[in-house]
């Protein structure tokens, strides 16, 4: 098995497989996972009753997911959204 490992991990070093990991990993689905596991407050909530609750965690959610979009580099433009160029 320590095999396996290693040989998984010497492949994951390679500059192919790593332009091929960041270009198709999910950039921000993986945010909301985070969320549960950090202090977001994904785990507690903040509110009491069910429809409180949901709402209060899709604002979170919103909230992230447009810092993240913020971070990739998303701007609007006349027709819509593109990735911003330097």
């Amino acid at each position: 098995m320590s095999g396996l490992l290693a040989k998984g991990r010497a492949a994951s070093r390679d500059p192919a497989w790593q332009a091929d990991y960041r270009a198709t990993r999910p950039k921000i689905e993986r945010k909301l996972g985070h969320l549960m596991r950090r202090r977001h407050g994904g785990r507690r909530a903040r509110v009491r009753g069910r429809l409180k609750v949901g709402a209060d965690f899709a604002l979170l959610a919103a909230a992230v997911n447009l810092a993240r979009l913020a971070v990739l580099g998303l701007v609007r433009t006349g027709s819509g959204w593109a990735a911003a160029t330097s």
